[in-house]
Order: structure tokens, then sequence, then C-alpha cells
């Protein structure tokens, strides 16, 4: 039967973090508000709605939440063009296709930043599928991205493994139904990871790799 290996992108395969974290910040700032990046840091992994809310809380002016996010968007796409991989990224799903997973990727990025990511990861011949933005109306902690990613690969929980770098990550998939696990690369404690739901934790894609023959996508 297969099997689906469904991947969250930034801070899980690229090493996109704390650029999210320095643009927010600017973009924040910019629009008058002070926010503490550690705050922003643990918020990385929502989608921008909820990262705004989140941060600035429900009783914000909602009408400056477009203008925001536009701001961000602008800001990181200075690096669209260098985006750092993690080591051994594509190695690690390049292996996990060739081993019979299907791969899809789950995450809140869209459009040209998708697209600047997959460049990053340079593996799209193990990619079968992507659950973007796009595509569902909840994003992480809810369910949807990593369901949609479950549709996308025709593979029931039971036979899928979600791999993430942040609490958003481990409690989407938890609620999916899926194993989790969860990697360090993306700045966030191993104790908040396993607390959220991951079933073992890894410090980063190469050595998810090096681990596979004990891992839960062995």
């Amino acid at each position: 039967m297969d099997r689906a290996a469904v991947f969250d992108v930034d801070g899980t395969l690229v090493d996109t973090n704390h650029l999210h974290v320095t643009t927010w910040w600017e973009a924040f700032r910019q629009a008058g508000h002070r926010v503490p990046m550690h705050a922003i840091h643990r918020s990385v992994g929502l989608g921008s709605t909820d990262l705004i809310a989140h941060l600035l809380g429900d009783d914000r002016d909602k009408d400056g939440d477009a203008e925001l996010s536009a701001a961000h968007t602008a800001l990181y796409a200075q690096y669209f063009d260098r985006l750092p991989a993690l080591a051994d990224a594509g190695r690690l799903l390049r292996r996990l296709h060739q081993d019979g997973w299907t791969v899809v990727l789950a995450t809140s990025a869209s459009g040209p930043e998708l697209s600047a990511l997959r460049r990053a990861i340079d593996a799209d011949d193990a990619i079968a599928a992507t659950a973007s933005a796009d595509d569902v109306e909840e994003g992480k902690p809810a369910p949807e991205p990593v369901e949609h990613a479950l549709e996308l690969a025709g593979v029931p929980a039971e036979r899928a493994v979600f791999v993430g770098d942040t609490v958003w990550d481990m409690r989407a998939g938890s609620r999916a139904g899926v194993r989790c696990v969860g990697v360090l690369c993306g700045g966030i404690p191993r104790g908040d990871l396993e607390e959220a739901g991951a079933g073992a934790v890894y410090d980063d894609p190469a050595h998810l790799l090096a681990s596979l023959p004990n891992s839960p996508l062995a």
C-alpha cells in the first residue's frame, strides 16, 4: 500500500525562519507596531492573517492586515533568488521517493514564494504534490493542510508521516491523525515540539536522512 511523507517547507527543508522573523519585524515596524523578534519567531509557521492576529490580537485594526502582509511579502521577496536549502534536504526527499514514499509538501507559502522554495530544495523529481495556502480554508495548526496533502497523495492518515519544525506543524499533524516528526533546525526547542505531538525529533534533514533506518520513515 502507498505511504505518504508530508513535509513542511520553511524551517524544515529551507533555512528561512529567521528571514521571516526579520522581514515580519520590519513590516510591523513600518506600520508603527513594536513586536519583539522572539515573539515573531514563535509565530512563524502560521499563515499571514493568523500570524498577525496572534501577535497584535483580535482587537487590532484589521484593515491594516493586508498592508502588513503585502509589506512582509515584498521584503521577503528580496531573498527569493538565494533561499538556502538545509543540508541534505533534497537528498532526503529523493531517498524517500526511491524507497516508495509519496512525498508531498504542506506549506503556507504559495505563488512565487513557493516556486522559490522549490528551486532551493531542487528535488522536484521527488515531489508528487504540494498543498499550499491557496488550497485550504484554514492553515496550521488546523489539520486541513495535512489532510489536503493526504488527499493529494491518496493515502490514509495511518499510512503517513508529517515532518515539521514548529508547534503549529505538530498540532496540525496530530489533529490530522498522522505520526509527527519534528526537526530542530527551525529554532523551536525539542520539548515544545514533543509536547505539541512530535513522536521523534531530529536536528535537521541531514540527521533524519542519516537516521532513516531507525526512524518513523523507515
